[in-house]
């Protein structure tokens, strides 16, 4: 089985960093902790919202790196003077991943009974027309 590329594709020129993109994407194996929701809140903007009950704002992290807006969040453990007949909320750490195309950025962000909101907008490409000249040989 023959896989297909974008550089088999003579008339796209210039996307090897989208396929490369797409791979660093399918491989970020994310676990379904913290559940979140991701909703266009206009034509140019996002909100992704995770549940993040327990956590405080010191203990999450918002970061873009490479065109990856990165959400890590990581508890103190306090009950080292506590004692649990059952425990089901777990004290655990958890890092999303989401790829930002080209144009997005991160807004602010705001904690609201439990959930966490990241807002994200989107500039409106320019319409680009360009002449090129041919040189006589």
């Amino acid at each position: 089985m023959t896989k297909h590329t974008l550089g088999s594709y003579p008339h796209m020129l210039g996307f090897e960093q989208l396929e490369r993109l797409l791979e660093r994407t399918a491989k970020t194996g994310n676990e379904g902790y913290p559940p979140f929701n991701i909703e266009q809140t206009s034509d140019l903007s996002y909100r992704i919202t995770l549940a993040v009950a327990g956590f405080r704002e010191e203990d999450l992290s918002i970061t873009v790196e490479d065109r990856q807006l990165v959400i890590r969040g990581r508890q103190q453990d306090d009950s080292a003077d506590r004692v649990f007949l059952h425990r089901g909320i777990a004290a655990r750490q958890f890092q999303r991943s989401f790829v930002l195309a080209d144009g997005v950025e991160v807004g602010e962000a705001a904690m609201e009974n439990g959930l966490l909101h990241v807002d994200l907008t989107r500039s409106r490409p320019e319409t680009v027309v360009q002449t090129i000249q041919i040189k006589k040989g």
